[in-house]
C-alpha cells in the first residue's frame, strides 16, 4: 500500500475558479484557453461541460475536462485516478481516504478517451502554450484508449473528494 502521510506528498493543481483540463501534450498549442478570438473561447467550451467529466476536441484528438467543482486536483498513478480535494483537514487525511472512496464510489457513466500519450493537467483558462507558467501537472500515460469514470465520495465524516479514474482498455 502506498502511504502519503507527509504534507506535500503529491503535487496539486489549482484552478482560478473554472474547470481543470487534461490535454494531450502533443496538442497543447491548439488550446487557446480564455484568450480565443471566437465568440466562444476554448475556456467557454470547457465551462459548458455538464457534470464531473467531459471530452472536448482539441487539434486532432480530445481533452478531458474535470468539471463541476474547481477543487485542487492531484493524480495518483497507483490508483490511475485524479483525486479532487473537496474537504479534509489535511492532505494526509484526504489521501488516506482514497482507497475507501474508490471502493464505495457511486460511479457515473464512463466515457472512452483516446489519447496519443502524456497529458498535461492545468486550469482551462490558460492557453496550452502557457501551461508551464501556470500550475500544471504532466501525467505520463501510455497512448491508447481509456475508460474514464467519475464520482463524488465521502470516505469519512469530514473527508469529501471527487474521483476521476482512468483504466486502459483494448483498442
Amino acid at each position: 500500500m502506498v502511504r502519503h502521510a507527509d504534507h506535500g506528498a503529491v503535487e496539486w493543481v489549482e484552478s482560478g475558479g473554472g474547470p481543470l483540463i487534461a490535454i494531450p501534450e502533443v496538442v497543447l498549442p491548439f488550446w487557446t484557453g480564455a484568450d480565443g478570438v471566437e465568440l466562444a473561447s476554448d475556456y467557454d467550451r470547457a465551462c459548458d461541460v455538464d457534470g464531473y467529466i467531459g471530452l472536448l476536441p482539441v487539434g486532432n484528438t480530445t481533452a478531458l475536462v474535470l468539471g463541476d467543482d474547481p477543487a485542487s486536483t492531484a493524480y495518483l498513478p497507483e490508483y490511475g485516478a485524479f483525486v479532487r480535494w473537496c474537504a479534509a483537514e489535511s492532505e494526509g487525511q484526504l489521501l488516506a481516504g482514497v482507497p475507501a472512496a474508490l471502493d464505495a464510489a457511486a460511479w457515473q457513466r464512463e466515457v472512452h478517451w483516446d489519447i496519443p500519450g502524456a497529458v498535461v493537467l492545468f486550469d482551462a483558462a490558460w492557453p496550452g502554450n502557457a501551461a508551464e507558467k501556470a500550475g500544471h501537472l504532466r501525467i505520463a500515460l501510455e497512448a491508447g484508449r481509456y475508460a474514464v469514470r467519475a464520482a463524488y465520495a465521502e470516505p469519512g465524516p469530514e473527508t469529501w473528494l471527487g474521483l476521476v479514474q482512468l483504466r486502459r482498455i483494448a483498442d
